[in-house]
């Protein structure tokens, strides 16, 4: 299990692209083809990335829509983690039929 919360994939979006190439959120959105309110939930850490974001993003940076998406799913992974279930049993080793 992961023991520190990874990074939000919006939070590095906005200080890895946006802040260095000093675009608004208006300016990013435009770009990426959403809305500014969409860039702004997800920079703000406000909504997942979902796949058709991560995809934009990639063709917008030169990166791969994977790298995006593993960062989300990290942190899903971390989140769900925080709420992990205590009333699972464990199958049984051997099934007879």
């Amino acid at each position: 299990m992961i023991r520190r919360k990874p990074t939000h994939p919006g939070t590095v979006f906005l200080e890895d692209v946006m802040k260095p190439l000093y675009l608004t959120v208006t300016e990013a959105a435009e770009m990426l083809g959403v809305s500014r309110k969409t860039l702004s939930e997800f920079v703000n850490e406000k909504a997942s990335l979902s796949p058709e974001m991560a995809l934009r993003i990639s063709k917008a940076t030169n990166t791969s829509a994977e790298s995006w998406m593993n960062m989300q799913q990290k942190l899903t992974l971390w989140k769900a983690y925080q709420k992990e279930p205590k009333n699972v049993t464990v199958f049984p080793s051997e099934v007879s039929m």
